[in-house]
């Protein structure tokens, strides 16, 4: 199994590429299934979840081809001859679950085991099938699986979700294009990915307003069409890497960033005295002090801090000047990277939701564990400014949403390698 080993370095200094972002990726694909016609996505992320999902929708009878390199994605689902995603496939990764929207919404009838993932927390999916029943599918669960039909079509209806969710809110909207009639999602996620998908169905032929905002609209179509559309970049890996060189020092360019999808970070990130500027090709992040002030954080739904930013944050507090808390209020389990922190000399306590950090001077590298995705990059991050070689190991976790992280750090100075095992 493979390993990354990061030797603190110093400050870094260059420009890193942003990506695809991998949640975006995640529910676009899906939408092939939509339309007969072909679909195409430009600036896909080259990650191991975009491969689970296309072995997803080809197990279904959609064909995928990756080009230049897996940054292009030329999808057609002309010939849907299976309904059944199976177990074997769809525990590898929770948005497996968006297939269920669009093969109702296409075919009338869909088979799909309940999902896996990362381990952190129940993360039902009871939203998305409350959703679809509101537009007159019929659910039974049964050994594992969602076995759902809708003999006459989906009907337009208004729902509102009890509690914000962003993969919910993407089977809906998905759903919902084919559906006859009108159909208000009320509550609805807000998510940079949430307008990303819109904006691909909408160049697909689908009538839809709102979104961006709680409340979306959708007019149903009898069809929709081919279309191609260029991923939106990841907030979550740009947020990421700004975080380096706000813990290691130095001054790093996200090429590709954009304010409006990391506002709430940024913000925070100047709290803590980290510099952070619009530049004409991306963002600019810069920390020419000793240490950082510590900063308190509460993760919200978009356009609030990041729940998926909080563990990368967290390693960014334990070697800040004071004492933070981060409250998580999305995810129940999602403090599992503390206790590896702490093998690396953070201060940190834990009590339910809240963790509460007390910054020290110097980390000290140590063997970890990746333990989810967010988790396995703040251990990386938190090893940029260790002394000595942090050694994390189970790094499959970091290959479902990271690409390339070793030579884009590498490239500006920090001393990353990964380890065949």
């Amino acid at each position: 199994m493979d390993s990354i080993i990061v030797t603190g370095n110093g400050p870094l200094h260059g420009e890193i590429p942003i990506a695809g972002a991998k949640n975006a990726c995640l529910a676009l694909m899906p939408a092939t299934l939509l339309s007969e016609e072909p679909l195409t996505l430009t600036n896909a992320p080259r990650l191991s979840d975009i491969r689970t999902m296309t072995a997803l929708l080809e197990s279904l009878g959609a064909e995928v081809a990756p080009l230049q390199g897996g940054q292009v994605l030329a999808l057609s689902s002309h010939a849907i001859d299976n309904h059944r995603a199976d177990y074997e496939i769809v525990r590898k990764m929770r948005a497996s679950i968006l297939v269920l929207g669009p093969m109702l919404a296409r075919d009338g009838q869909a088979v799909v085991s309940l999902p896996g993932g990362c381990a952190i927390g129940a993360r039902p999916v009871d939203l998305h099938l409350r959703a679809l029943e509101a537009m007159g599918a019929e659910l039974d669960l049964r050994d594992g699986y969602v076995h759902a039909r809708a003999p006459g079509g989906l009907k337009g209806a208004t729902f509102e979700f009890p509690i914000v969710s962003v993969g919910a809110t993407e089977n809906a909207l998905m759903a919902a294009t084919l559906a006859r009639g009108t159909t208000v999602l009320k509550n609805a996620a807000r998510e940079p990915e949430i307008v990303d998908l819109a904006q691909c169905l909408r160049r697909m032929g689908a009538q839809i307003e709102g979104e961006g905002t709680s409340t979306i609209t959708v007019q149903g179509v009898d069809r929709l069409g081919g279309a191609t559309h260029p991923v939106v970049a990841d907030r979550i890996e740009l947020g990421t890497y700004m975080l380096a060189p706000a813990i290691a020092g130095g001054s790093v360019e996200c090429i590709g960033g954009r304010m409006d999808l990391v506002a709430a970070f940024a913000e925070k990130l100047r709290e803590t005295g980290v510099e952070v500027e619009q530049t004409e090709r991306g963002l600019r992040v810069s920390r020419t002090g000793d240490r950082v002030r510590a900063a308190n954080v509460v993760t919200e739904p978009f356009p609030g801090f990041p729940t998926d930013l909080q563990a990368q944050f967290m390693a960014l507090m334990c070697i800040a000047d004071g004492t933070a808390v981060l409250e998580e209020r999305i995810f129940e389990n999602r403090f599992m990277h503390a206790p590896e922190l702490l093998r690396m000399g953070a201060q940190i306590d834990v009590h339910g939701g809240t963790a509460t950090v007390t910054g020290v001077e110097r980390l000290r590298g140590a063997p970890v564990m990746a333990t989810d995705l967010r988790a396995s990059v703040s251990l990386i991050l938190a090893g940029l400014a260790a002394e000595g070689e942090t050694v994390l190991s189970r790094v499959y976790h970091l290959d479902r949403g990271y690409e390339s992280v070793e030579s884009k750090l590498g490239a500006c100075g920090a001393r990353i390698e990964r380890v065949k095992g």
